[in-house]
């Protein structure tokens, strides 16, 4: 495996958090780099416009904002690689990310890879996400102001979706594998509670309709077989996000969704690693809060370094 020369910090992740850790870092003159297994940006892509970022009012693309993010990270000195970190090892002046490529010795570690939204696996998922799919009603709830959307899961998350997407849809349906739900009863009082939420029970999705959008679902009774059709213009998927943290499962401690632990600077249960984003215990995932968990998490590193010379 080849070696890199060792840097201040290696950021793992070229999100919203890991290259606003990249900004930061590189603005506190340390030297940096920034690991990414795919292209910089993170799971923010696979929307089509983002309207709560503070300071674009009339709202921005993702690929345009992450462009921003990207060039100001490598404007203060940042270097960004292709590569996917596989394992964080300790060495004797601080830790070896080993990735598929190379080894990156550095002083300190941000890990910033983000978490996976829970797909159904449907053939026409893929094709219509962005086009009436969608996985954050906080997000791209405006979108379908007057139109009539779906949301699948029975959980919390979906719930307070629902709730949410009711503000702007003309009606909401729930769709849920069960006749009861998950979420806690004072979400659900909320839910039954709205005039333009209707729940259908004992439901799963065969099905998205639609070439260029999303015009539909089939719906198969989990009880009795039988399909019918949902006319809807939207799709909003809550069954659970799952954070990439399956390379530091036996280093770090997580919690019981497999989110990384982290204290108020961010720092980890092992001296030297931080993380930041949608990765960890304490953040809501949007992007803003994905940032200022990054700009938090490279200061925190700034200051270790500071004291550990």
């Amino acid at each position: 495996m080849n070696a890199v020369p060792r840097s201040d910090v290696v950021i793992i992740g070229a999100g919203p958090a890991g290259l606003s850790a990249a900004i930061y870092a590189g603005r506190a003159r340390l030297s940096t780099v920034v690991l990414e297994k795919a292209l910089p940006g993170g799971q923010i892509l696979i929307t089509d416009w983002i309207e709560n970022y503070p300071g674009f009012p009339d709202g921005v693309a993702p690929a345009v904002l992450m462009e921003g993010f990207e060039k100001q990270a490598v404007h203060f000195g940042a270097k960004i690689v292709t590569d996917e970190a596989r394992e964080i090892v300790p060495d004797p002046v601080g830790w070896i990310v080993r990735g598929g490529k190379a080894d990156y010795p550095a002083r300190a570690v941000i890990i910033a890879v983000g978490a996976r939204y829970r797909r159904l696996g449907l053939a026409e998922e893929d094709r219509l996400t962005g086009r009436g799919v969608s996985y954050c009603a906080t997000c791209d709830a405006p979108f379908f102001r007057g139109r009539a959307v779906a949301v699948v899961g029975g959980g919390d998350t979906a719930l307070m979706e629902a709730v949410y997407l009711a503000k702007y849809a003309s009606r909401v349906h729930l769709i849920h594998r069960r006749d009861r739900l998950r979420g806690t009863k004072i979400l659900q009082e909320r839910l039954f509670a709205d005039p333009k939420i209707t729940v259908e029970w004992s439901a799963v999705i065969d099905q998205i309709l639609g070439r260029d959008r999303v015009e539909g679902l089939v719906l198969r009774d989990t009880n009795d077989g039988s399909v019918r059709e949902l006319a809807v213009e939207g799709l909003f998927v809550s069954v659970g996000m799952d954070p990439q943290s399956e390379f530091v499962r036996e280093l770090l401690d997580l919690n019981e969704w497999k989110e990384i632990r982290v204290d108020g600077r961010l720092a980890t249960s092992r001296p030297g690693i931080f993380a930041a984003g949608d990765v960890i215990d304490a953040a809501p995932h949007q992007v803003a809060t994905a940032a200022g968990t990054g700009v938090a998490a490279a200061l925190s590193v700034v200051e270790y370094l500071s004291k550990t010379g």
